[in-house]
């Protein structure tokens, strides 16, 4: 179930009945849960948590250093739920000292290209759809959906049920 070509940490942790694509690449510090499905050529960087039966699509990026020109690589999380897909390209960054995580909930569904900035809370089944980009400590609720191709400014905060149109 892990490819040939894949690289682990010895630092990873990884749950049973986990399928790690040709060319991925999973850090140290990692939590892979149980059945999950890491795509080719996806990188998960460090200190990321990725819940029971998660999808990571081909090329995403999890775990990546915030982009924040205050950061010094002070120690932050990501944090994913249970039963949340990511799709290819994906780009999720961890937190900042601000909060200490990014957290993205269970039951969530973040199609192609989507952008989660530092320190962002992502709510239990959201759907981000295509190109959706969210600036650092955005707050979107629970079971809010974003139409594809949309920017979310930094600080911004989003209600439950919300449905912001695309683009």
């Amino acid at each position: 179930r892990i490819h040939p070509t894949a690289v682990l940490d010895p630092g990873a942790s990884i749950g049973p009945n986990v399928r790690v694509g040709p060319f991925a690449v999973i850090g140290p510090g990692v939590e892979v849960g149980a059945g999950a499905s890491i795509g080719p050529h996806a990188v998960i960087e460090r200190d990321t948590r990725l819940g029971e039966r998660c999808v990571v699509g081909a090329g995403a990026v999890l775990g990546a250093d915030p982009q924040d020109v205050r950061y010094r690589g002070e120690p932050t999380r990501l944090e994913i739920g249970r039963d949340t897909r990511i799709r290819e390209y994906a780009t999720l960054h961890r937190g900042t000292t601000a909060t200490g995580r990014t957290i993205v909930g269970s039951c969530c569904y973040l199609m192609a290209y989507v952008h989660v900035a530092h320190d962002c809370v992502v709510e239990d089944g959201v759907v981000l759809a295509n190109a959706v980009q969210l600036g650092g400590h955005v707050h979107v609720e629970a079971y809010a959906n974003i139409g594809g191709l949309t920017p979310v400014h930094q600080f911004v905060r989003i209600g439950q049920h919300a449905f912001v149109g695309g683009g």
